[in-house]
């Protein structure tokens, strides 16, 4: 497989990196890319609780609750590990159902200590299936390490995300 089926838009904090691959999903679907993955969408103001986040599985459009719930006085915020492996399988299930492209929503905190969606990115990289996701600023020197330094890095725009996906073989 060709470095460039590796992809990690590179963001900062200020970027609304949830925002930009959703975008990014959306116009790939219309295109005709049949995608796989998850997306994190942060609903803190929907619901009017300020740790609360979602994983969307672009496959079948579910919705996975991400956040735990840690009771009364609780400071911090918690991914719920149950919500993790619903998006483990929703990502293998694409790989295996032959999916054109899998978008991990990104490569994290969680990704960096060894757990997360690592195992499922790099499952997808071994099964031959192009992965998009997003890696931010601080966490771009392990990405590279992760990655073996192979892979495209990204801006944050649509445009380069769309440019990245016609530029692999067969997309043209």
């Amino acid at each position: 497989m060709p470095a460039t089926a590796i992809a990690a838009v590179v963001y900062k904090p200020t970027d609304n990196i949830e925002a930009l691959l959703a975008q990014a999903a959306r116009a790939l679907a219309a295109d005709g890319v049949k995608l796989g993955g998850v997306l994190q969408h942060d609903i803190a103001t929907v619901i009017d609780d300020p740790c609360a986040m979602e994983l969307e599985n672009l496959e079948t459009g579910e919705s996975i609750p991400l956040s735990q719930e840690l009771g009364r006085g609780s400071v911090a915020c918690r991914v719920d590990p149950d919500a993790l492996a619903r998006g483990s399988v929703a990502v293998r299930g694409a790989i295996e159902r032959g999916v054109d492209l899998v978008i991990i929503n990104k490569f994290g905190a969680q990704e960096v200590s060894g757990a997360g969606l690592r195992d499922e990115m790099g499952e997808t990289v071994m099964a031959g299936v192009p992965l998009l996701t997003a890696v931010g600023e601080r966490f771009l020197g392990e990405w590279k390490n992760f990655t073996g330094d192979e892979g495209a890095l990204l801006p944050p725009t649509l445009e380069a995300v769309l440019d990245w996906w016609s530029a692999l073989p067969g997309q043209a």
